[in-house]
C-alpha cells in the first residue's frame, strides 16, 4: 500500500457537487492498494496513521499523533499512486491492484482505523472526486507498506 499523508485543518471530499467526507484538523490520506497487498499491509498503514507522531506539541515540536490531538482522518482511495512514470508520456498502472480488492482492502483500513477511535471519513471507492483542502505546515509524508 501507498499513502500520501497531509496534515489539515481541513479537508473535504465532493462527488457530483455534493459533499462525501469532511473533516477539521487532522490527516488527508490518500490510500493506494497494490498488486500483492494484505492484511498485512492494511495493519501496517492503519497503525502508522493513528500513531505517527506529526502534529506539534507545546514546544512546536512534531510530537502528538491524530489521536492524541483528537483530530480525524479523511481517507481517500487514489489508485494513481501506484501510477509509473518512468516510460513514455501516459503513466502505466501496472502496479495497482484489481479494483475489487483494492476496495475490500481499502474498506478494511478505514474498519481498523475505525476501532481504534479516530473519525473516518471517506471519498467514494472510484468515484471521480473534487478534493479541498487546507494544509497545515505544509506538512506531507509518503508511506509504503513493507509487502
Amino acid at each position: 500500500m501507498k499513502a500520501v499523508i497531509q496534515r489539515v485543518t481541513e479537508a473535504k471530499a465532493e462527488v457530483d457537487g455534493e459533499t462525501v467526507g469532511q473533516i477539521q484538523k487532522g490527516l488527508l490520506v490518500y490510500v493506494s492498494v497494490g498488486k500483492g497487498d494484505s492484511d498485512k499491509d492494511v495493519q501496517f498503514v492503519a497503525d502508522k496513521l493513528v500513531n505517527l507522531r506529526i502534529f506539534p506539541d507545546q514546544q512546536d515540536k512534531m510530537n502528538l499523533s491524530v489521536k492524541d490531538v483528537g483530530g480525524a482522518i479523511l481517507l481517500v482511495s487514489n489508485f494513481t499512486l501506484h501510477g509509473n512514470c518512468q516510460k513514455g508520456r501516459r503513466p502505466g498502472f501496472d502496479a495497482a491492484a484489481d479494483p475489487q480488492i483494492a476496495e475490500n482492502l481499502y474498506e478494511d483500513l478505514i474498519n481498523l482505523i475505525r476501532q481504534s477511535g479516530i473519525n473516518v471519513q471517506t471519498g467514494i471507492f472510484a468515484a471521480h472526486m473534487h478534493i479541498s483542502s487546507i494544509n497545515d505546515g505544509p506538512v506531507t509524508f509518503i508511506l509504503e507498506s513493507t509487502s
